[in-house]
């Protein structure tokens, strides 16, 4: 039985005031999770309305179907939002009033004992979103080199002690497996230590393995400028990133949507299209309330932007 005590979604109000939803309308929901965002919009669209719902993650997928599905409104796959065209096109949609992008790991996976996306939790080193997926963060941990790992901290989690880390890593494996979320922790808490208490030492090598492992930037650049061209004249697509790398894509692809120079190169080496199909309804990013942070501390770093289709 699914309970909404293990999912809070995100800048909810947000999402229904960026979407602007339609009665009657047909709205994508890229990731869908445990359902919160995509309730919300069910409930303004109206019997009349549909919602079409993609996940990665299967055991969230069917905890979403028992929440959301009567038979009538809703279509859910199990899927990386990167297939969406393909989704739409086997259901003969040529056209959509909005698509919701929600970046974040959900709180599900978070709190999963087997799933390993927490060091606060020991588990198996895993990190797949799609568990029917081979790689794992363990694989990785045991087969790239040094400089590969080094590369992965530094390119996914911006992290300054990536080198020292990746040779710490490397040392260890030579003596003993590592395959826990626990050994990984202690590994690079060995390391870096505690230099702030309010963020662990580990937190950014364990984003950038799960970034490497679900290739999750690569999947959102190719993925906007699809999405976007599904959508309807005065449609709408809403992004929430939680990390500067995804929000940094998002607004690039945005800003090139919305013709703008993104290679500020002289104007006679501008290679932009500068073609605008997107108006842009947030300048900078949408950072969520007080109020909101303080009752979900997991929200604080999230940033949504928004686009309508011209």
């Amino acid at each position: 039985m699914f309970t909404t005590a293990l999912h809070t979604p995100v800048m909810l109000a947000e999402v229904i005031q960026y979407l602007a939803c339609k009665r009657g309308g047909t709205y994508v929901d890229c990731t869908v999770g445990l359902g919160g965002h995509s309730e919300a919009v069910l409930r303004e669209i109206g019997p009349e309305g549909s919602l079409i719902g993609l996940d990665r993650d299967d055991h969230a997928l069917q905890l979403a179907r028992e929440r959301l599905t009567n038979g009538r409104r809703i279509k859910l796959f199990h899927e990386n939002f990167k297939n969406l065209p393909l989704v739409l096109k086997n259901l003969h949609v040529s056209g959509v009033d909005g698509i919701l992008l929600d970046l974040g790991v959900s709180s599900l996976q978070l709190m999963s004992p087997q799933r390993g996306f927490s060091f606060a939790i020991e588990s198996p080193l895993d990190m797949r979103m799609d568990t029917t997926q081979k790689l794992t963060a363990a694989d990785l941990v045991r087969q790239l080199s040094e400089k590969e790992l080094a590369d992965v901290f530094f390119k996914y989690g911006e992290e300054g002690k990536s080198r020292r880390i990746a040779r710490r890593i490397v040392e260890t494996r030579a003596t003993e497996p590592i395959v826990t979320t626990g050994q990984l922790a202690r590994i690079v808490e060995s390391v870096a230590g505690f230099v702030n208490r309010h963020i662990h030492p580990a937190t950014r090598v364990f984003q950038a393995l799960r970034i490497a492992v679900n290739n999750e930037l690569g999947n959102l650049k190719n993925f906007i400028g699809d999405a976007v061209s599904f959508l309807k004249a005065g449609g709408r697509m809403v992004a929430i990133s939680f990390h500067s790398l995804e929000d940094r894509i998002v607004k690039t692809e945005f800003n090139l949507l919305g013709g703008k120079c993104v290679c500020f190169r002289p104007a006679e080496e501008c290679s932009c299209p500068k073609k605008q199909v997107v108006r842009l309804l947030t300048r900078k990013p949408v950072r969520p309330t007080e109020e909101e942070v303080h009752r979900n501390p997991r929200s604080r770093s999230a940033r949504l932007r928004s686009v309508e289709k011209l």
